[in-house]
């Protein structure tokens, strides 16, 4: 495809045509200039790609048969990025064999709130963990040919007036919290699309930002893809060409073609940015039409390949006693409707027509000697007493208990954010009266976020299955049994009450505008940093198997001895971990680094590496965790970049973000002060701590005849204190210094500074 010629050979109609979608799911095609059209597909745990487009536009639920693979609350736990990657080159090639260009996926918005509707479909509260997860996950799908489309970007972290309200917040907490997953994906997978998101930010739509889609995404981090639109979030289409949004979706039925016509034949709309779309299209379309390969969609293997993902994302929350795993020997009731009818999805654009559902219930008798009761209904929040005492019946009759309970389908979908974080009430009540049985109660979880947990201490064991997939319930039968080994850990803290939640006072939406007024105290960097309980931490997870970590070393050497690099090197971080028990498990291990120099309020700590590998029985496995200058960073508005002070930073290696194993510090050199603003209003204690003006500011008061002569070599507490924060117009009254000297003084430290 020669692109150049063709966009030399398009009229100015045809290129404002190009770059809106021809229907929900296609771009336009120009035959005569060789432009085929392109099919996209949501995903991103699956297809949902509807044949026949045409009747049913919106059509959630008609769309062809394909395979349900976990959902991102339930991958992200995993931890693995070979195992995203792996997902990735399956739904790539399930794309090739159904003729899809792109899948729409992965999103990676931050669960600020869990009340987000749509957390099922994101990955984690933290950057890093979805960043790095998400690159696998594309790098997979695109080593197939098959496009990704990264989203929602930006700031996107509720449903409640998601088209319209505006995610209000400083330039920190943005580029710390909320576009670091995207700079990492961007940087480290390139997908071939990226996806503006619906919402304003700081009062300007994403599509129409200029500065999130051409100054960050493409000058800043080298983004060389497409940029298309969320579903109907286009706004003003020529202000959105300006900004670098490239192509409509689902395209304006023509509607915006003569206002794009019009304003660049009256100068409003350079057509080279409009020509700018048009290319970014064609390069599109030609990685995917040029490089089509021959692949079949196996749905029966793909759907094991399904069941194989979820039983690595499964996590042992709780195991009192080791109740777990389960004995074939042992009598054992299933309870619950989700043991019948797993939900394994969630609600919305990503809900796929499911192959093959597997519940607990229909695989059974592979296991050993187990019943079942209801107990309660899948789908609604409605006691019925008689299917309560056959559950409490069954109960009492059996060696342990399994309920399979969750959040019905109603309880959390695109379009709305939840209004709790409570399970229904019928389940709730229910599990009550089986712990009051005495019997061991295990509760098996299906659902996308977190939930309260009143009955929790009286349960002996909690499995986290999130929305696994179709294969669910097999992948949860061969934990509960023990024919795997659970390795799952937590992407998100789980509090113990909603109102424990930093975004509480502010989500989700005040007059149109939502206030992250938490910062960048998000999930665990709040709970850990306030040292709040937690229901569960981030990072949390347990095994059938015991692991020993041990042998830290930071560049060679043993923790606890003085270690010193160059901030601008790559630091290496080993830690030896030891099977200690009696069968094979998969551990994941987080390292964590806590900034210690004091310069700006930090989290207490910030997770900045984590791997996954399955060690034997007795074996030992050494981890390698390599930091570069922007593991110890933050985000500066003074200096408009990342910045890491010289200093102490301790390294954590932990089982999560509360169970920290192992520490040591390396102190940093070779990076530069941030600068005093230098005027009257500057504080002495500025001065005495910036090494440029230091000895200058001590000796001009020594000269001086001044009650401060002493200043920066004072013994006394309160003189050092009440210096610190002295603004240096004061002098005026307190050290005899006119206004003509405190002058000739700024204009001397003003030369050292600059």
């Amino acid at each position: 495809m020669d692109i150049e010629k063709i966009i030399k050979n398009m009229t100015l109609e045809e290129k404002a045509k190009f770059v809106s979608g021809v229907d929900m799911w296609t771009t336009e095609a120009f035959d005569h200039l060789g432009i085929p059209s392109v099919f996209v597909s949501d995903g991103p745990h699956g297809l949902r790609k509807q044949e026949n487009n045409k009747g049913n536009e919106v059509g959630i639920t008609d769309s062809i048969d394909a395979v349900c693979f976990p959902t991102a609350c339930a991958t992200a736990s995993s931890f693995d990025r070979n195992l995203m990657r792996q997902m990735g080159v399956d739904l790539g090639k399930e794309c090739q064999a159904v003729d899809v260009s792109c899948i729409l996926g992965p999103a990676i918005n931050i669960k600020r709130s869990p009340l987000c509707g749509r957390n099922f479909e994101y990955v984690s509260e933290d950057p890093y963990v979805a960043g790095e997860l998400s690159a696998a996950y594309i790098n997979g799908v695109q080593s197939q040919n098959v496009g990704t489309s990264l989203k929602h970007f930006a700031a996107n972290n509720q449903e409640t007036e998601r088209m319209y309200a505006s995610s209000d917040m400083d330039e920190r907490t943005l580029r710390e919290m909320y576009l670091t997953a995207f700079e990492i994906a961007v940087k480290k997978s390139q997908p071939w699309t990226i996806m503006a998101s619906y919402n304003r930010i700081n009062g300007s739509y994403s599509t129409e930002n200029k500065k999130l889609l051409t100054d960050i995404l493409r000058d800043e981090w080298g983004f060389e893809g497409l940029v298309m639109s969320d579903w109907g979030a286009v706004s003003d289409r020529v202000a959105g060409l300006k900004a670098g949004m490239d192509l409509e979706m689902p395209g304006s039925r023509g509607v915006n073609d003569p206002y794009i016509v019009e304003s660049v034949k009256n100068g409003e709309l350079a057509e080279e940015d409009l020509d700018k779309a048009v290319r970014n299209m064609l390069k599109f379309i030609e990685k995917f039409v040029e490089h089509r390969q021959e692949e079949t969609f196996d749905r029966d293997v793909d759907h094991e390949k399904a069941v194989r993902v979820e039983e690595q994302c499964v996590v042992l929350l709780k195991n009192d006693g080791n109740v777990l795993p389960l004995n074939s020997d042992e009598k054992i009731a299933l309870i619950g409707g989700f043991a019948k009818t797993p939900r394994y999805q969630g609600g919305g654009s990503s809900h796929i027509n499911a192959h093959n559902v597997v519940s607990a219930l229909s695989v059974k008798d592979s296991y050993g000697s187990i019943s079942f009761a209801e107990g309660f209904p899948y789908d609604a929040d409605v006691t019925d007493e008689a299917m309560q005492a056959e559950a409490v019946g069954l109960a009492e009759k059996s060696d342990k208990i399994v309920v399979f309970a969750g959040l019905p389908d109603v309880f959390e979908s695109e379009g709305y954010d939840r209004e709790h974080m409570r399970l229904p009430d019928c389940q709730n009540l229910l599990i009550d009266k089986l712990v009051a049985t005495g019997k061991p109660v295990i509760i098996v979880l299906h659902n996308g976020s977190p939930v309260e947990m009143p009955w929790l201490d009286g349960v002996s064991a909690v499995v986290e299955a999130y929305l696994g997939g179709e294969g669910v319930g097999e992948a949860v039968m061969n934990v509960l049994y023990g024919k795997v080994n659970p390795s799952g850990k937590l992407a998100e803290s789980f509090p113990i009450l909603l109102e424990h939640n930093p975004s509480y006072l502010n989500f989700p939406v005040a007059r149109h505008k939502v206030n992250y007024a938490e910062g960048v105290f998000v999930g665990y960097r709040y709970y850990d940093t306030k040292k709040m309980d937690v229901l569960f931490p981030f990072g949390h997870g347990l095994s059938y198997t015991e692991f020993s970590y041990s042998n830290l070393k930071i560049n060679g050497v043993p923790a606890g001895e003085n270690v010193q690099a160059d901030i601008n090197s790559t630091i290496t971080v080993t830690v030896d971990v030891t099977n200690v028990g009696d069968i094979e498990g998969a551990e994941i291990v987080q390292l964590y680094v806590s900034d210690k120099t004091g310069t700006i309020n930090r989290p207490v700590h910030e997770l900045k590496g984590f791997d996954k590998q399955v060690i034997k029985p007795g074996e030992t496995v050494t981890y390698t965790f390599d930091l570069d200058k922007r593991s110890f960073a933050w985000y500066s508005e003074e200096v408009s970049d990342w910045y890491a002070a010289d200093g102490i930073y301790t390294i954590e290696i932990g089982k999560s973000s509360r169970d920290i194993c192992l520490s040591g510090a390396v102190e940093l050199t070779g990076s530069f002060q941030l600068k005093p603003v230098i005027d009257m209003n500057v504080q002495l204690g500025e001065l005495i701590a910036y090494k440029k003006t230091s000895e200058f500011i001590k000796q001009e008061f020594k000269n001086a005849t001044t009650q401060f002569s002493d200043i920066g070599d004072s013994d006394d507490p309160m003189t050092v204190a009440m210096l610190e924060y002295m603004p240096i117009r004061t002098l005026r009254s307190f050290g005899t210094l006119t206004n003509e000297q405190i002058d000739e003084l700024l204009k001397e430290l003003k030369k050292l500074v600059d």
